[in-house]
């Protein structure tokens, strides 16, 4: 089976891929392109899968990060031997991939086609609110993208409706902002459904981004495409898979 891989228009001509499951050497829970290193899958599967990755993407190697729900960002130059704890990464270097892990939380892809500058991130609902979608756009300022020329496409993510929270996670966005209350519809008892994808494109449009969306696939949904951490909890399964988001210039 061949890889399926989304693009969106608003980051072409820069080469760029939300990769599916489809198209992986892994089996059993993590079917597919699995290609977290940290799963329990076989290390030779993981490698398989990234390497088809990287041939697809026309490198060699990607570049990564060891994602901790952090705000911090990398500005790298080449694949890394050694993984740096941050959750996106940004780069001005032609010839390098970046690429970010996800099963539920937004992957996002960032793009300023005319001056160069591309950019990677790992937003769940912590690094998002703490900034890792702003900082990562104050990277690549940094490296010489202008605002209002970066274009950014939230890849595959959990959606609303499939999203409870308890008013717990309701409250560390209100001691935010009240502002963040209409991301949250109720749900049952002392429940919330909260709307990752539309809370990262309020960020990035309070970000000065012009150019944003969502692909509008949900994680948790579409078993035979996507990998989702929220699913594979709710059926008690021993482990899950991770989706790969690459870009490069």
């Amino acid at each position: 089976m061949s890889l399926e891989i989304l693009t969106s228009s608003r980051l072409t001509p820069i080469q760029h891929g939300f990769f599916t499951r489809k198209g992986g050497a892994s089996s059993g829970v993590f079917s597919g392109l699995n290609c977290g290193m940290g799963s329990s899958d076989q290390k030779e599967m993981v490698t398989i899968n990234r390497d088809r990755v990287a041939s697809a993407m026309d490198v060699d190697a990607l570049a990564r990060v060891h994602q901790v729900h952090s705000a911090d960002v990398l500005v790298v130059d080449a694949p890394q031997h050694e993984m740096q704890k941050a959750d996106a990464m940004v780069t001005n270097t032609p010839g390098v991939a970046l690429s970010i892990l996800t099963a539920d939380c937004q992957p996002v892809l960032f793009a300023d086609r005319d001056n160069r500058v591309i950019g990677a991130a790992h937003a769940g609902w912590r690094g998002a609110l703490d900034g890792i979608l702003e900082n990562t756009i104050e990277a690549m300022v940094g490296l010489g993208a202008k605002r209002e020329s970066i274009s950014a496409v939230i890849g595959p993510t959990i959606s609303q409706q499939a999203y409870e929270v308890g008013p717990e996670f309701l409250d560390a966005f209100l001691t935010e902002s009240h502002e963040s209350e209409r991301f949250f519809t109720k749900g049952n008892g002392d429940r919330f459904l909260f709307d990752l994808p539309a809370f990262g494109l309020s960020r990035l449009e309070g970000a000065g981004i012009r150019h944003a969306e969502w692909t509008r696939h949900c994680t948790y949904s579409d078993p035979d495409r996507f990998y989702s951490y929220r699913r594979s909890t709710h059926k008690k399964e021993a482990d899950y898979g991770r989706l790969i988001s690459v870009i490069r210039l």
